[in-house]
């Protein structure tokens, strides 16, 4: 009641007190964001105030994930307020978030690819975290927690991080062949997404060198170096992630840097005596239960599964790679990886294929 009335007399004349105005609400202090996931408003000497973790949250593909959001009054209301609760997904490139969930009480309804897999879990007065359940490589990002009340509102932003592998994506036509939209959709065909500089850099960290460019989620192209040479920058340029910067998305081309998380499933090889051609090896996958397999599940399958074969075999790119996990005499190069055969016209090869647990 004493918020009421304290509205109706600023609405009545508000040059009375000469104080702020706006929404009808008299703010004692402007929004305080301290940079570590706690956020605060003050109206009529109440904070509304707004918790989310300040770290990452890191999980993998096929988890269940519970993102962090909690809020309260201060000092405490005596009675429960009716509030709204509002969770979005940012998006790279700065175009409209996605509506992720909205909430009022025990009623909610999620949006999109979120249908039917999301829901706040609520364990305690002021929880509102989110939990989405089975996430996909399009899961990983930042989300905003939304508090509503009336006409006010505060918010927090989780980060959400999968753990998955990098990889460079040269398509069968060529090098430097596809614009930003192309590139996308080529990671996607592959069981991946266009990566983000994050992952890249993670990637770099962890060794990754790769001397062309490629195009990221925010449409930036660039590409890591961990041994500095004069194709790549020169030798007198430190190791890190060299950049073109932001290119035009429709006009310039590039390859691509794609990401690929946790498999439900394997990945395996068949064989013959005298190999596969191409069909052959799409055909032998099939008649064997499965699909051929995916650039991204082969990576994956290297990188989370340890496979570990020095057998070259078909993808259903067209491509023909094998996984080293353990370098050794004629698998190679004496680093880990995934060996890349190009696109050969001919057969004489083995099939990785990809069957669902």
């Amino acid at each position: 009641m004493l918020l009421l009335v304290g509205v109706i007399l600023l609405q009545m004349d508000s040059r009375l007190s000469g104080l702020p105005y706006y929404n009808g609400f008299y703010y004692d202090h402007v929004m305080n964001d301290k940079g570590n996931g706690h956020e605060e408003i003050h109206f009529n000497g109440i904070k509304l105030v707004v918790e989310t973790p300040g770290d990452p949250v890191f999980t993998y593909r096929g988890a269940n994930v519970t993102l962090s959001c909690e809020y309260h009054y201060d000092p405490q209301l005596d009675q429960p307020r009716k509030i709204r609760i509002k969770w979005s997904k940012l998006r790279e490139d700065s175009t409209k978030d996605q509506d992720v969930l909205v909430a009022v009480g025990l009623k909610h309804r999620s949006f999109g690819d979120f249908s039917g897999r999301t829901h706040l879990q609520q364990d305690s007065p002021g929880d509102v975290s989110l939990v989405i359940h089975d996430l996909r490589l399009q899961d990983r990002g930042k989300y905003r927690c939304e508090v509503i009340d009336g006409l006010e509102d505060e918010s927090g932003i989780v980060d959400l991080e999968l753990q998955g592998v990098v990889f460079p994506y040269q398509p069968h036509h060529g090098r430097y062949m596809l614009n930003f939209h192309e590139a996308k959709k080529t990671c996607e065909e592959q069981d991946a997404v266009i990566a983000s500089f994050e992952q890249l850099f993670k990637s770099w960290e962890e060794g990754l060198d790769w001397c062309n460019a490629g195009w990221l989620a925010d449409g930036t192209v660039q590409y890591p170096i961990t041994l500095s040479r004069e194709p790549c920058g020169g030798r007198g340029m430190a190791p890190g992630i060299r950049s073109y910067g932001e290119r035009h998305k429709n006009l310039h081309h590039y390859d691509v840097f794609c990401f690929s998380s946790y498999l439900k499933g394997m990945v395996y090889y068949l064989s013959q005596p005298q190999g596969f051609t191409l069909e052959e090896a799409k055909q032998a996958c099939q008649d064997d239960k499965a699909e051929i397999a995916k650039v991204g599940q082969l990576y994956a399958a290297w990188h989370f599964h340890k496979l570990d074969r020095c057998d070259a075999g078909w993808l259903a790119d067209g491509s023909v790679r094998y996984p080293i996990v353990f370098p050794r005499p004629k698998c190679g190069p004496p680093e880990p990886g995934v060996r890349n055969f190009g696109f050969p016209k001919h057969g004489g090869f083995g099939a990785y294929c990809y069957k669902m647990n």
